[in-house]
């Protein structure tokens, strides 16, 4: 198993003028000691309109200053929101193909649909055509790195011949990979020869297993990929602060850790309510209708650190404690930890902290 670092680029309130611009220049420094520390990546959301809990709308240009000061670690997309009008194929073939240029081909290629109300509204997307959309739109950029010229007439987006350029240095093209929550959805990116980012907060490693299975089942029987190759790879997140004592690791996370399932549960739930304003089906949604459920009742204002900690559902403590956390991901089937260190409003140095312990005492247990 390896690891990767993971970012929403949180910035919490009360804002200062200075806020953002410390926090996306405290985020170049802790990816610049990742890789120091044996990080294999450095992955990052791409969300919008999502106050406090990430200002990550624009993170090519992130990946940009991060390949510039560094050699080894590999730039994820995690993930670039693929629905029409978010990015145009032919703008993300581009973009992807630029980033891997300068990094020397280093890009993993994340991609997802989008899941929350306030994201969706505010681009005018209707939640019933993003699963096509996503996949349509995959296909397309793989057209366009893989043809010196190409054309395409699809449902959602159109082409006359053109080449599209700059092509990637990675050949056929970079790893291409699908984020999901639901069953259906794990089975679907396994149909599809895609890698596997599963993303669901609060969840132990055991139940992530039960979701890699879905995936390694389908991806087994994939002959035809979306892609050029089959990229046969299980990712999944988790919150992660490591420190000397279990004390201090409890204290800097307590809040973070509490927070960030919950808001993130509760952006997803208004999906469910949003839709049943428009007398829609929720579809492919339907897991927005689990999280209005657990909100509405409740439950999720019960989700304190100690669960996540009972369930295995993070990786906090002392070196020794995280280490054990993560030998259950690497049980699950995880190939790729991607670790979320800061979920809210860690502080730098705590941040800074885990990355320094787990390089030293945790990511060199792992081969």
């Amino acid at each position: 198993m390896k690891f990767a670092l993971f970012y929403e680029i949180p910035v919490a309130r009360p804002w200062s003028p200075d806020s953002e611009h410390r926090a996306y220049k405290n985020t170049l420094e802790q990816a610049i000691a990742g890789e120091q520390a044996g990080f294999h990546a450095f992955w990052t959301v791409e969300h919008h309109f999502l106050e406090e809990y990430s200002h990550c709308s624009n993170p090519e240009v992130l990946y940009g200053a991060i390949a510039s000061r560094t050699s080894k670690m590999r730039l994820g997309y995690g993930v670039r929101l693929m629905p029409k009008p978010y990015n145009h194929p032919v703008r993300t073939a581009e973009s992807v193909a630029v980033l891997d240029l300068l990094s020397d081909g280093r890009v993993d290629f994340g991609t997802g649909r989008s899941a929350t109300r306030i994201e969706l509204e505010g681009f005018g997307v209707d939640p019933k055509d993003t699963r096509e959309m996503w996949r349509e739109a995959i296909e397309h950029v793989v057209g366009c790195w893989t043809n010196d010229r190409y054309s395409f007439e699809g449902k959602h987006w159109s082409l006359p011949d053109r080449r599209v350029q700059p092509k990637p240095l990675q050949q056929p093209h970079p790893p291409i990979w699908g984020a999901t929550t639901s069953d259906d959805g794990h089975a679907q990116v396994g149909e599809l020869g895609l890698g596997l980012c599963s993303f669901a907060v609060g969840v132990s490693p055991e139940d992530v297993k039960k979701k890699i299975d879905i995936y390694r089942a389908a991806v087994a029987k994939c002959a035809t990929p979306i892609g050029k190759f089959v990229n046969n790879q299980a990712a999944t997140f988790t919150m992660a602060l490591c420190a000397p004592s279990q004390e201090e690791a409890w204290e800097n996370a307590r809040d973070s850790f509490e927070w960030y399932p919950k808001v993130g549960a509760r952006q997803i739930a208004q999906v469910a309510e949003w839709m049943a304003e428009r007398n829609q089906a929720l579809g492919n949604y339907g897991y927005a209708a689990d999280m209005k459920a657990v909100s509405d009742d409740g439950s999720l204002d019960l989700l304190s650190l100690e669960y996540l900690v009972d369930s295995g559902a993070c990786v906090l403590g002392t070196p020794e404690q995280c280490l054990e956390a993560c030998k259950r991901y690497e049980a699950a089937g995880v190939d790729l930890l991607l670790c979320l260190v800061n979920p809210y409003k860690i502080g730098h140095e705590a941040v800074m902290q885990t990355i320094d312990l787990m390089g030293k005492h945790v990511i060199p247990s792992f081969g």
